[in-house]
């Protein structure tokens, strides 16, 4: 085998479908040239949606070969945000705020309530594969504490019953 058959066959770029590149060539558009690097966080959440919700090593080092980085650079930030998995989620992953305002206004209260109907912790995912519970720091709507996140949407002013019925509008 050639060095060149061989670094071809080393690739992870196969790994990354064309939607998800093409995504993730607009996400470098946004930045010069020389700044390829800032497109990181944009390709990891592009290569984690293509994924069903998780990253792997061979997906962080496809987008590292992607984006000329090292893989290094590519692990350090896959590992610090929490909207990054690393291990495979429910289908429906519910990111509960904890912090000062949510937790003042009764985001316990809201993790109790989760506990209890999905039968999960914190951290943990239901046997169905359908939801997993997920702590986060904070999601930036304090006015609305206490909150979660579910895909995209934002959902405040929780109570036991509000929960319910998003939980139960979910398919």
């Amino acid at each position: 085998m050639t060095m060149a058959q061989h670094n071809k066959a080393q690739s992870k770029l196969g790994l990354i479908n064309e939607a998800s590149r093409a995504d993730i060539d607009r996400w470098i558009a946004k930045y010069p040239p020389e700044r390829k690097r800032s497109a990181v966080m944009g390709a990891l959440r592009v290569v984690q949606d293509q994924n069903k919700g998780y990253l792997t090593n061979e997906l962080m080092d496809a987008v590292a070969e992607y984006l000329d980085l090292p893989p290094i650079a590519v692990y350090e930030v896959a590992t610090f945000y929490s909207m990054y998995e690393l291990e495979a989620v429910g289908k429906h992953k519910i990111c509960v705020c904890t912090n000062i305002s949510c937790m003042l206004r009764g985001s316990d209260e809201v993790v109790a309530h989760l506990n209890k109907r999905l039968g999960i912790g914190l951290g943990e995912t239901t046997n169905d594969g359908r939801f997993t519970l997920k702590e986060v720091e904070c999601l930036g709507a304090c006015v609305d504490a206490p909150m979660f996140q579910i895909a995209d949407q934002y959902h405040g002013k929780l109570t036991p019953e509000t929960i319910d019925a998003i939980l139960d509008g979910l398919d």
